[in-house]
């Protein structure tokens, strides 16, 4: 059988824009032999100009919106997995989007800072934007009283999600993929090297991204689908799909309070568990796949190499337009936008100015 040629991060970064600008985000399901196939020469990484990635108008796409957007749709009574409050929302009949809501909602900030994080590293996640939404026929409270239909409800603040597009790869609805699959690229197949997967597997830890099981990763094939049944995908891409609780400190029970856009807590949260061996404090939780992971030189040094590219404008602008400062907690806003920063600051250094085992 006529192995696939390995995927370079160039053609994988074209191929990733590509995708975005047609949209395309079905699922295939494969046998687990298929999924293996498609881990093992998976990608976690693409090439960007981290300097240059503007935080504030975040990723692209046609299909995306612009900061505060005031945004209308029709309320789909459909029950939503998780805890956070969230409902569906149709913007036509044939798009519905996922909508977070609440102030007191950590969800609704953590989540579109870490995805816009991730996205200007260069590591693929779904787009999440800051908007106002009016929904029409929706309750007031619609995670907790579906009875309460109203003519419009007003959502402000809101966040909106849109798939990364592309095909996904699983074996069964949501079955995604657990931390430890990274393991199981092999670059010499054309996968990911260590560096980038430990490079990403360092910024869950500096996130303290808490609700890791399988279901909020997703496999998925950007382009060109191949007509192999043992290989399904020419360019598979491992992704983080659910960034909601970070910027927080993780936790057993991933309770929102602690886990999603709590200065205090994420301040207080280490990076290394043992600095000498190079384990990532990360404790996990009961569903969570990502536990105090090992890290080496060449991971740290990848990711590095990437933090210290943000500017503090860059920085900046990254709380703002996920407003941090409006986070409800405990009856009070949140924290200033300065003292986000200086955090993030902090927790860079930890890991720039460090070394690790090779």
């Amino acid at each position: 059988m006529r192995r696939n040629a390995p995927v370079t991060a160039v053609a994988l970064a074209a191929a990733l824009i590509t995708s975005v600008v047609t949209g395309s985000s079905a699922a295939r399901h494969v046998t687990p032999e298929a999924r293996f196939g498609a881990i093992a020469r998976a990608q976690v990484w693409i090439p960007t100009r981290v300097a240059l990635m503007d935080m504030k108008a975040g990723p692209g796409g046609a299909d995306g919106f612009a900061i505060g957007q005031s945004v209308t749709c029709r309320f789909v009574d459909r029950k939503m997995s998780g805890a956070s409050p969230k409902f569906t929302c149709a913007l036509e009949p044939d798009d519905e989007v996922k909508v977070k809501y609440g102030r007191a909602n950590g969800e609704v900030f953590a989540e579109v800072a870490a995805s816009r994080l991730l996205w200007a590293l260069g590591f693929p996640t779904d787009r999440v934007y800051p908007v106002r939404v009016t929904c029409i026929g929706c309750p007031s409270d619609p995670a907790n009283r579906r009875d309460d239909r109203r003519d419009r409800v007003v959502f402000d603040p809101a966040a909106i999600e849109r798939k990364v597009p592309g095909q996904t790869i699983e074996t069964t609805p949501d079955s995604g993929w657990s931390w430890p699959d990274l393991d199981l690229i092999d670059e010499a197949s054309g996968g990911a090297p260590r560096a980038h997967r430990d490079a990403l597997k360092l910024l869950a830890v500096m996130l303290q991204h808490t609700d890791s099981k399988p279901a909020q990763q997703r496999l998925i094939c950007v382009s060109d689908q191949s007509e192999d049944a043992s290989e399904p995908c020419l360019r598979p891409v491992m992704m983080v799909s659910d960034l909601g609780l970070t910027f927080g400190h993780a936790n057993v029970f991933n309770r929102n309070g602690i886990a999603s856009a709590n200065l205090a807590e994420w301040a207080a949260a280490d990076i290394w568990l043992d600095p000498a061996r190079c384990i990532g404090s990360l404790a996990r939780s009961h569903t969570g796949t990502l536990d105090n992971p090992s890290i080496k030189e060449a991971g740290r040094k990848f990711l590095a190499d990437l933090l210290v590219q943000l500017s503090d404008a860059q920085l900046r602008d990254l709380f703002e337009v996920s407003r941090f400062p409006e986070r409800l907690q405990g009856g009070k806003g949140g924290s200033e936008v300065r003292d986000w920063v200086a955090a993030f600051k902090n927790k860079r250094d930890r890991i720039v100015n460090h070394s690790c085992p090779r």
